[in-house]
Protein backbone atom coordinates (compact mmCIF):
# COMPACT_ATOMS: atom_id res chain seq x y z
CA UNK A 1 0.00 0.00 0.00
CA UNK A 2 3.22 2.24 1.01
CA UNK A 3 4.11 1.60 -2.87
CA UNK A 4 0.72 2.50 -4.15
CA UNK A 5 0.37 5.95 -2.30
CA UNK A 6 3.96 7.03 -3.10
CA UNK A 7 2.79 6.70 -7.09
CA UNK A 8 -0.23 8.48 -6.44
CA UNK A 9 1.45 11.43 -4.55
CA UNK A 10 4.39 11.57 -8.03
CA UNK A 11 0.95 11.33 -10.55
CA UNK A 12 -0.92 14.25 -8.45
CA UNK A 13 2.45 16.57 -8.46
CA UNK A 14 3.03 16.11 -12.32
CA UNK A 15 -0.88 16.66 -12.72
CA UNK A 16 -1.07 20.11 -11.03
CA UNK A 17 0.15 23.01 -12.87
CA UNK A 18 3.22 21.26 -13.95
CA UNK A 19 3.07 19.16 -17.55
CA UNK A 20 6.54 18.07 -17.56
CA UNK A 21 9.02 16.87 -14.35
CA UNK A 22 11.09 19.77 -12.91
CA UNK A 23 14.11 17.72 -13.73
CA UNK A 24 13.45 18.53 -17.65
CA UNK A 25 12.22 22.12 -17.43
CA UNK A 26 14.70 25.18 -16.99
CA UNK A 27 13.13 27.10 -14.37
CA UNK A 28 13.58 30.71 -13.08
CA UNK A 29 11.82 33.10 -10.37
CA UNK A 30 10.17 36.04 -10.89
CA UNK A 31 13.43 37.77 -9.93
CA UNK A 32 15.41 36.34 -12.55
CA UNK A 33 12.92 36.55 -15.17
CA UNK A 34 13.17 40.23 -14.57
CA UNK A 35 16.95 40.01 -14.91
CA UNK A 36 16.93 38.36 -18.20
CA UNK A 37 13.97 40.53 -20.03
CA UNK A 38 16.03 43.54 -18.47
CA UNK A 39 12.53 44.74 -16.25
CA UNK A 40 11.22 45.25 -12.88
CA UNK A 41 9.88 42.17 -10.94
CA UNK A 42 6.38 44.13 -11.25
CA UNK A 43 6.04 43.91 -14.92
CA UNK A 44 6.70 39.93 -14.73
CA UNK A 45 4.65 39.68 -12.32
CA UNK A 46 2.06 41.93 -13.91
CA UNK A 47 2.48 39.79 -16.77
CA UNK A 48 1.64 37.06 -15.08
CA UNK A 49 -1.94 38.47 -13.68
CA UNK A 50 -3.00 39.42 -17.12
CA UNK A 51 -2.60 35.76 -18.18
CA UNK A 52 0.29 36.93 -20.85
CA UNK A 53 2.80 34.78 -19.14
CA UNK A 54 2.79 31.27 -18.09
CA UNK A 55 4.01 30.37 -14.71
CA UNK A 56 2.91 27.85 -11.61
CA UNK A 57 3.18 29.13 -8.05
CA UNK A 58 6.11 26.04 -6.18
CA UNK A 59 5.36 26.50 -2.57
CA UNK A 60 5.20 30.54 -1.72
CA UNK A 61 7.21 31.41 -5.37
CA UNK A 62 6.33 32.31 -9.06
CA UNK A 63 8.17 29.59 -11.35
CA UNK A 64 8.56 30.49 -15.01
CA UNK A 65 9.49 28.08 -17.84
CA UNK A 66 12.60 29.97 -19.90
CA UNK A 67 10.58 28.30 -22.98
CA UNK A 68 7.11 30.11 -21.86
CA UNK A 69 9.41 33.24 -20.94
CA UNK A 70 10.95 33.27 -24.71
CA UNK A 71 7.39 32.75 -25.98
CA UNK A 72 6.44 35.84 -23.73
CA UNK A 73 9.06 38.44 -25.27
CA UNK A 74 8.44 36.95 -28.84
CA UNK A 75 4.86 38.07 -28.37
CA UNK A 76 5.19 41.33 -26.41
CA UNK A 77 3.58 44.64 -27.42
CA UNK A 78 6.14 46.19 -29.90
CA UNK A 79 5.49 49.76 -31.12
CA UNK A 80 7.63 48.78 -34.15
CA UNK A 81 4.44 46.24 -35.06
CA UNK A 82 2.12 48.55 -34.59
CA UNK A 83 -0.92 48.39 -37.32
CA UNK A 84 -3.17 51.09 -38.62
CA UNK A 85 -6.02 50.39 -40.58
CA UNK A 86 -4.70 47.10 -41.37
CA UNK A 87 -0.87 48.33 -42.49
CA UNK A 88 2.07 48.89 -40.67
CA UNK A 89 2.39 52.01 -38.74
CA UNK A 90 6.00 52.45 -38.98
CA UNK A 91 6.77 50.28 -42.29
CA UNK A 92 10.46 51.04 -42.29
CA UNK A 93 11.24 49.11 -46.03
CA UNK A 94 8.41 51.94 -47.56
CA UNK A 95 10.37 54.83 -45.69
CA UNK A 96 7.56 55.30 -42.69
CA UNK A 97 9.13 56.23 -39.70
CA UNK A 98 8.42 56.93 -35.78
CA UNK A 99 9.74 60.06 -34.14
CA UNK A 100 11.79 58.78 -31.75
CA UNK A 101 13.56 56.43 -34.70
CA UNK A 102 14.36 59.88 -36.55
CA UNK A 103 15.82 61.27 -33.50
CA UNK A 104 18.24 58.58 -32.77
CA UNK A 105 19.15 58.89 -36.51
CA UNK A 106 19.28 62.64 -36.76
CA UNK A 107 21.28 62.04 -33.14
CA UNK A 108 18.98 64.65 -31.84
CA UNK A 109 16.23 64.77 -28.84
CA UNK A 110 12.63 63.22 -29.49
CA UNK A 111 11.31 66.63 -28.33
CA UNK A 112 12.98 68.83 -31.08
CA UNK A 113 11.30 66.41 -33.49
CA UNK A 114 8.19 66.98 -31.67
CA UNK A 115 8.16 70.62 -31.67
CA UNK A 116 9.57 70.46 -35.24
CA UNK A 117 6.63 68.86 -36.70
CA UNK A 118 3.91 70.96 -34.39
CA UNK A 119 5.53 74.75 -35.63
CA UNK A 120 5.57 73.23 -39.43
CA UNK A 121 9.53 72.92 -39.86
CA UNK A 122 9.17 68.60 -40.14
CA UNK A 123 6.01 67.35 -42.29
CA UNK A 124 3.95 64.57 -40.38
CA UNK A 125 0.34 62.89 -40.32
CA UNK A 126 -1.01 61.49 -36.99
CA UNK A 127 -2.09 57.90 -37.51
CA UNK A 128 -4.17 57.13 -34.49
CA UNK A 129 -2.02 57.59 -31.46
CA UNK A 130 1.11 57.96 -33.52
CA UNK A 131 3.05 60.38 -35.47
CA UNK A 132 4.47 59.18 -38.73
CA UNK A 133 7.20 60.92 -41.15
CA UNK A 134 8.44 60.27 -44.18
CA UNK A 135 11.88 59.55 -44.65
CA UNK A 136 11.83 62.00 -47.72
CA UNK A 137 10.04 64.61 -45.04
CA UNK A 138 13.28 63.93 -42.65
CA UNK A 139 15.91 64.58 -45.32
CA UNK A 140 14.05 67.43 -46.61
CA UNK A 141 13.86 69.03 -43.04
CA UNK A 142 17.70 68.21 -42.24
CA UNK A 143 18.95 69.94 -45.39
CA UNK A 144 16.98 72.99 -44.81
CA UNK A 145 16.92 73.17 -40.98
CA UNK A 146 19.32 70.75 -39.39
CA UNK A 147 22.27 71.88 -42.06
CA UNK A 148 21.50 75.16 -42.27
CA UNK A 149 21.55 75.61 -38.02
CA UNK A 150 24.94 73.55 -37.99
CA UNK A 151 26.71 75.46 -40.47
CA UNK A 152 25.43 78.40 -38.48
CA UNK A 153 26.99 77.01 -35.57
CA UNK A 154 30.62 76.50 -36.60
CA UNK A 155 30.50 79.78 -38.22
CA UNK A 156 30.04 82.07 -34.77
Amino acid sequence: MNNQSGQGADWEKSVNNDPAPAKTRRLVSITEAAKINSVTRQAIYVAIKQNKLKAFKDAARWMIDLDDLENYRRQKYSRTKSMFNGELLFDNDKGFFSVNQIAKHLDVPAQKIYYATRVGLLKASRRGAAWVVHKNDVEEYKRNYLDKNGSQDQVM
